[in-house]
């Protein structure tokens, strides 16, 4: 027993039967060009019912769905779902902010998920200084330069990108310190005063 309001992708068997052929050139400009089902590798998983051994025409939904995010475009979260890393801080604004207003067809859904990721990353960056082992940004400088790195990096396809790499690494962090420096300075000078 199915639910009536359940997308058809998360069933076992097909609800609706698909519209014909003819209803589909009439709607479709240029549909049928893979018309010849032996063309089509997927031609045997198309045939319904489905032999897929499921024993369930629905799968059980997993608990703790209330809150979880998921693209406006479902109509629910699906029945199963990752837990491992839950949002959390102002990344996970950002990211909650991505699935409750912009589908996923959109840039500005996939742009706030990678900033999401970049404040994360961030957040971790800065997190790291109040443990014991900071994050160090050279890393694997010494080893470029004592262990053959240099060697390795000829004959790589990306040698025009390889120009880039110190400023990708080392860029941000130079640049945080020079903001740094400049706000101590000036905070240096508020004082005096």
């Amino acid at each position: 027993m199915t639910e009536p309001d359940v997308p058809t992708a998360y069933v076992r068997d097909k609800r609706t039967p698909p519209p014909s052929r003819e209803e589909l050139r009439a709607r479709i400009p240029g549909w049928g060009v893979d018309l010849d089902p032996a063309d089509r590798p997927s031609s045997p998983k198309l045939q319904y019912p489905a032999d897929t051994g499921a024993h369930w025409d629905f799968p059980d939904r997993q608990p703790g769905s209330a809150g979880r995010e998921r693209s406006i475009e479902h109509a629910f979260v699906t029945p199963v779902f990752g837990t491992a890393q839950p949002l959390h801080g102002p990344s996970g604004a950002i990211r909650r902010l991505a699935y409750e207003r912009f589908s996923e067809a959109r840039l500005a859904h996939w742009l706030l998920l990678v900033a999401g990721d970049r404040v994360d990353a961030w957040g971790a960056h800065l997190a790291s200084f109040a443990s014991p082992r900071p994050d160090v940004p050279a890393t694997g400088v010494r080893t470029e330069l004592s262990h053959g790195g240099l060697r390795s990096r000829s004959g790589r396809s990306d040698r025009r990108h390889q120009l880039l790499d110190p400023v990708l690494v080392a860029g941000p962090w130079a640049v945080a310190a020079g903001v740094g420096g400049l706000a101590v300075r000036r905070l240096g000078r508020a004082l005096r005063r």
